[in-house]
């Protein structure tokens, strides 16, 4: 999966030390499959006459299996993610509420704080605030808060970043339709795949195919 991170500096080395904590996954390193909403987020740095970068990182899960990690997802907001935001958001508690390597799952943006708000001071049942957000817009973002957890993210050059972004679409579309798989599955079969590393590799010329080429070179390696 192609994730970005928005900050105020581009991203060589990932530090969990410099990671805020009370957050809605507790402190980590965070990404989006969003490329706008990470774009949005490094223009908060902008305004504040600081630079603004987005770093695009690969994600691959197979790198990171459930043998050796915690790992949690939220399908949408849910009670359950409502009351894990909550915990992580207390600034009493002393250490990480939870003790999960990744955590993935909806934003409580700026948009959702506010309510979040009127919830916590008990101006609204937490039934009236999640069937707000059943209208809200489609949020996504994962939480590393593991040092071990950062081995499955592969920071990409952005010269590659725009090619695969180039191609991604129709490559996983072809996957999805074809295996008759979800498009998560599609995702780590092609960034795992050795076709993407010879991509990855810029100092060769494989990115500078098309995606029908690469699609019937990836074909041929999955059988």
């Amino acid at each position: 999966m192609l994730v970005y991170h928005g900050g105020s500096a581009p991203i060589i080395e990932i530090d969990l030390q410099k990671c805020r904590p009370y957050t809605d996954f507790g402190r980590g390193f965070y990404v989006t499959k969003f490329k706008v909403h990470a774009e949005n987020w490094a223009k908060r740095f902008k305004k504040q006459n600081k630079d603004g970068f987005v770093t695009a990182f690969n994600y691959i899960e197979s790198q990171f299996t459930d043998y050796i990690s915690k790992k949690k997802k939220f399908d949408g907001y849910t009670n359950e993610w409502l009351d894990f935001i909550v915990n992580n958001r207390n600034e009493e508690a002393v250490e990480q509420t939870h003790g999960y390597d990744i955590v993935e799952g909806p934003v409580a943006n700026d948009k959702i704080q506010n309510r979040l708000h009127n919830y916590l001071r008990g101006e609204i049942t937490k039934e009236a605030f999640l069937k707000e957000l059943e209208y809200h817009e489609e949020t996504h973002q994962i939480c590393f808060c593991t040092l071990a957890s950062f081995q499955a993210l592969k920071r990409i050059e952005n010269d590659l970043t725009v090619f695969v972004e180039k191609i991604s679409e129709d490559i996983l579309n072809n996957l999805v339709n074809e295996k008759g798989i979800d498009a998560n599955t599609a995702s780590d079969l092609f960034y795992s795949s050795k076709i993407f590393l010879a991509i990855a590799d810029s100092s060769g010329n494989s990115y500078k195919q098309n995606w029908q080429d690469v699609y019937k070179i990836l074909r041929d390696e999955l059988g």
